[in-house]
């Protein structure tokens, strides 16, 4: 998945896809924005009141027209003054109040929004086909859900309904003004193109500079990801310097990015100031010299000094906003590219795969990772309900790729996989994979407890069910050896077990679901000869009343399977029992002899 983003400064459909988000939370926007509108109103309200106070009592100018307040207002100067101050402290008031309002209205609304984003994408994840996870690094997923979504959350919080407000701000501002003097107005407004351009400068500099940091991001969850969970091969190796220099760049990349967003943040503010101060000067002496002929009250002046804070503060604000507008739409176009890929994987919900005991049938199986290379060639076998098959051949020969067909990991090119008849293309995903457990030769254990990782949530598994499993794999002298027995707390990846106690837990976590049909995926190449004995002793029972695949690298744990398929570049070149095919002395004979030389 590419890190770049496509340069849009804007994008209308993005926006209003991101946009649904809010839907659910229309009525708290709506009071947001009413609220909004009142913060805009009270801020322009204040100059007024100024400029009232100054031509009225402060330096009374017969010349100014009369003005609505005059029928509320008293005519002595305290009595007035101390009535406008009230209404300037109540402005103020309801200013800061409305404001409180709406920021903390839509920064809620926007964590709500922002935990149904990201509740969306985990369920994405989880339904994506695994093919997806062999070619996207993780550092980059948990990039979507962590700072994509937190940019997101900016947007949702602080961008959209506060870049309305300046708005709407900088509108009445500019019509208060008209409405006094049109030609001060324009003397604040002869600043506006050179600070147009220095708007434009800025956001073209700090989009780049966003764009290099969101990917500099990226890459460093990648990369602190892959090393972090290889640490152990990086230290046995002796590879932290080289790690080091490596991280250096990823980590300067970043560095350097950052320091050219604060270039363009150390000038602009300044440059937006000095728009700012240059247009107060002209109206210092524009303004003063219409004072002073006689032209203009000092009131308005004054007002008008208000106000040119007023009308700066929105556009300094706004190129902000638009900084955050394009970096939310970048990172929405990332976020729904990954909600928009498909899951290849599915099932239609036409079948059921029948109550009972069933056979699995592999119809003329072809199957390629990639293009035509293919690893499974015109493959068909049938296994019958209760046998236990073994799965044996050089590495790879496609053994593991049967079970990842099987539970429809990936869909198989041509041919057909059956259960009972039923296609399982046309069977959900959920029941199919329900009739079955795995026991993987890389056993993962989640953080939480041990019973915990045998229960995975699973309803109906209770405590005599659970002990039973961890019985009948033989695992019991450990657990009860545990303070917490059961209750023993399981760190992140099983982190203080060892391989055959963890293997063992998963083979409790199988046995406890009681499937239909059981797949041991070279569950016992990792562990000790003691624990592969204890597993070998449970093996009659994990099998039993159940269809059992056995994919075997030692040889002597499948030698009393029900029939023994020898795999060999994608084929299936030998069939039967371990005597049977030792006497045929062709691959499987070869295997054991290397097997028993090895010894």
């Amino acid at each position: 998945m590419d890190e770049e983003i496509s340069g849009k400064s804007y994008d209308g459909k993005l926006l209003r896809r991101l946009l649904t988000y809010l839907w659910p939370y229309r009525g708290t926007v709506l009071v947001a924005l009413v609220c909004m509108l009142i913060h805009a109103a009270a801020d322009v309200v204040g100059p007024l009141l100024t400029r009232y106070a100054i031509d009225r009592y402060l330096a009374p100018n017969p010349d100014i027209g009369p003005s609505f307040l005059d029928a509320y207002l008293p005519k002595d100067a305290w009595q007035g003054m101390t009535a406008i101050s009230l209404l300037f402290l109540t402005a103020l008031i309801v200013s800061l109040i409305s404001d409180f309002v709406q920021t903390y209205l839509m920064s809620r609304t926007g964590q709500y929004a922002l935990f149904d984003l990201r509740h969306q994408t985990m369920e994405h994840l989880q339904r994506l086909d695994v093919s997806y996870y062999d070619r996207t690094p993780i550092g980059r997923l948990l990039t979507r859900v962590t700072t994509d979504a937190d940019t997101l959350s900016e947007l949702f919080s602080a961008g959209l309904v506060t870049a309305l407000g300046d708005m709407v701000l900088l509108l009445l501002v500019v019509g208060v003004m008209l409405n006094l003097s049109v030609m001060l107005t324009v003397v604040i407004l002869l600043s506006l193109p050179v600070l147009l351009a220095v708007t434009v400068r800025f956001r073209k500099e700090v989009s780049l500079s966003n764009r290099r940091i969101r990917t500099a991001v990226a890459r460093i969850n990648s990369y602190l990801q892959e090393h972090i969970s290889g640490m152990a091969v990086l230290q046995l190796f002796n590879r932290e310097p080289r790690s080091r220099e490596e991280f250096t760049d990823v980590n300067r990349e970043h560095m350097l990015a950052y320091k050219d967003a604060i270039i363009a943040y150390g000038w602009f503010y300044p440059a937006v100031e000095f728009c700012g101060l240059g247009a107060v000067a002209a109206l210092l002496a524009f303004g003063g010299y219409r004072v002073g002929s006689g032209e203009l009250s000092l009131g308005v002046l004054v007002a008008f000094f208000q106000y040119a804070i007023r009308f700066f503060r929105p556009i300094q604000d706004l190129s902000e906003k638009y900084n955050i507008l394009q970096s939310a739409i970048s990172a929405a176009e990332r976020i729904f590219q990954l909600l928009d890929t498909p899951a290849t994987v599915t099932g239609d919900k036409q079948a059921s795969l029948p109550a009972g005991p069933a056979t699995i049938e592999f119809d003329r199986v072809w199957f390629a990772y990639k293009d035509e290379e293919w690893v499974l060639r015109d493959l068909s076998f049938r296994i019958e309900p209760g046998e236990t098959i073994a799965v044996v051949g050089h590495t790879g020969a496609g053994k593991t790729t049967l079970t990842n067909l099987l539970l429809r990991f990936y869909d198989v090119q041509k041919g057909a996989i059956r259960i009972g008849g039923i296609d399982i293309r046309h069977v959900p995903l959920e029941e199919l994979r329900r009739r079955f457990a795995i026991v993987l030769q890389d056993s993962f254990l989640f953080t939480g407890t041990l019973e915990d990782n045998i229960r995975l949530g699973t309803e109906g598994i209770d405590d005599n069910r659970l002990r039973d499993a961890i019985d009948q794999v033989n695992l019991s002298d450990f657990v009860n050896g545990l303070p917490d027995r059961a209750k023993h707390a399981v760190k992140e990846r099983g982190a203080g077990l060892s391989t055959g106690q963890k293997q063992l837990i998963s083979f409790a976590r199988a046995l406890a679901h009681d499937p239909s049909f059981l797949i041991l995926d070279e569950a016992t190449s990792s562990v000790d000869t003691e624990t592969e004995v204890r597993i070998r002793m449970a093996l009659e029972r994990l099998v039993e009343g159940r269809t059992s695949l056995i994919v075997a690298h030692r040889l002597s744990t499948i030698q009393r399977a029900s029939r023994i398929f020898v795999m060999h570049k994608g084929q299936l070149r030998e069939v039967g029992t371990h005597q049977v095919l030792l006497a045929q002395r062709g691959i499987y004979w070869k295997l054991y002899q290397l097997q028993y030389q090895e010894k």
